[in-house]
């Protein structure tokens, strides 16, 4: 008995699988947003506003730039914002037709946002000027802290140890470093205080979840309540007593690097800051390289993954854990450093402000990667820098609402994200032999 072979055209059509077909409705919801989005720009930005005969400057050189320097630039404010947003909207069309790779639809998106905040900008600063330099420069400052939260995070997770309790790490860093560098008038000893502080505030958290398994993002909530009222208290009983003695705002001398700090426009930006700018700029390729190129590195995401497993072939599960949670807990400390000392400022209660939590986004959103989470870090502090920019223009926008804008980034990137990423495996479980 032979078999007929059917010709293809003959052949019934296979119906999409369940993950085909999710992938196009997200393709489907992505695209409509952004067509949305792009359409009330249109007439908010530029059809419907009165901004027509007024130009935008957009400054590019900060006010204390020595080296090289770039003219600013200037533009009609409505018509450059009626185009931008109607590429913005052809942005969306391309989501909806046609079929990217991961990283394509990155790149659109960062197209589309791109494309979407200079028409912003362009409406807000009608017949004004605003500094993108000094945009940037806010962009920088205000990342810092939640990329070495997230890299925090990153550690954690990869091991399978959820850190909520990175806000609680920021505050107790802040804290005990201006503290300990007021005291004893060392920047240096106040720096070794936050990271020490971090780190065993970060082994604390694993000891519950690993030894006494406690439910890790109840225990992280409950740790960063802890850390909030101690710090409060310190603060009012101590520091507060005598700000000159307990509480004096220090900071690191900025570094200038030779050639690089002369760019214009970047230049003063990104190579002349203070050594935590720099630490922070090491430890994401540090991370990242003992991550993925290390043998650490691969027992490290096997115990994440599969700690049963790792178990059988000789690793110490527990030990793993606890290492990589110290390890993360410090770098959330330098965090907490830089909100201080890193920053010129004093101590005050809850100065964190929910940056523990955007750090805790940011690794979500840079699907537990040091480099996503850099770029999802920088995508949270520019939204930040541009609030903090929009609101001395005295734009229609109310204050309030501009100060959500990180809040809201925040939310929307990760609602974003929901059923699109997967965390480790054995993320948030604890390990008990049988």
């Amino acid at each position: 008995m032979t078999a007929t072979v059917l010709p293809p055209e003959n052949l019934a059509p296979v119906p999409p699988g369940p993950v085909e077909a999710g992938a196009r409705r997200g393709r489907l919801y992505g695209g409509v947003a952004m067509i949305v989005v792009a359409l009330y720009g249109l007439w908010a930005f530029g059809l419907g506003s009165r901004t027509d005969g007024t130009d935008t400057t957009f400054a590019l050189n900060l006010s204390n730039a020595t080296g090289l320097t770039v003219p600013d630039l200037t533009f009609p404010s409505a018509p450059v914002a009626i185009v931008l947003c109607v590429l913005a909207a052809l942005c969306g069309v391309v989501r909806i037709t046609v079929t990217l790779p991961k990283r394509g639809n990155g790149v659109l998106l960062g197209v589309f946002l791109f494309l979407y905040v200079v028409a912003f900008l362009a409406w807000a600063a009608a017949a004004k000027s605003i500094n993108i330099a000094s945009v940037l420069e806010a962009t920088i400052l205000a990342a810092v802290p939640l990329i070495l939260g997230a890299l925090a995070g990153v550690l954690g997770e990869r091991s399978g140890v959820i850190n909520v309790a990175i806000e609680g790490q920021f505050l107790l860093g802040a804290c005990l470093a201006a503290f300990t560098a007021s005291v004893t008038g060392s920047l240096l000893w106040g720096l070794v205080a936050g990271v020490l502080v971090g780190g065993l505030f970060g082994l604390l958290l694993a000891v519950f979840a690993q030894r006494y398994l406690v439910e890790q993002v109840v225990l992280g909530v409950v740790l960063t309540m802890l850390a909030t009222g101690l710090t409060g208290f310190f603060y009012e009983r101590v520091m507060q007593s005598d700000s000159a003695k307990f509480n004096m705002p220090m900071a690191f001398a900025p570094i200038k690097i030779p050639l690089l700090a002369e760019l214009p426009v970047i230049g003063p930006v990104f190579f002349h800051q203070n050594i935590l700018v720099y630490a922070a700029a090491a430890l994401i390729a540090i991370v990242h390289v003992v991550l993925f190129h290390t043998r650490w590195g691969l027992r490290t995401r096997a115990v994440g993954e599969h700690p049963t497993a790792a178990d059988t072939v000789g690793v110490n599960v527990i030990r793993t854990r606890y290492l990589n949670m110290f390890v993360g807990g410090m770098i959330a400390g330098l965090g907490g450093v830089w909100l201080t000392i890193g920053l010129n400022i004093s101590f005050n209660k809850n100065m964190a402000a929910g940056a523990g939590f955007i750090a805790l986004a940011a690794v979500i959103f840079g699907r537990w990667s040091p480099i996503g989470a850099l770029w999802a870090a920088l995508l949270f502090g520019f939204a930040g820098g541009l609030s903090n920019a929009v609101q001395l223009m005295q734009t229609p926008v109310p204050t309030d609402f501009l100060r959500m804008l990180p809040y809201l980034a925040t939310i929307f990137a990760v609602a974003g994200l929901l059923g699109h990423v997967r965390a480790p495996a054995a993320d948030g479980q604890p390990y008990t032999k049988s």
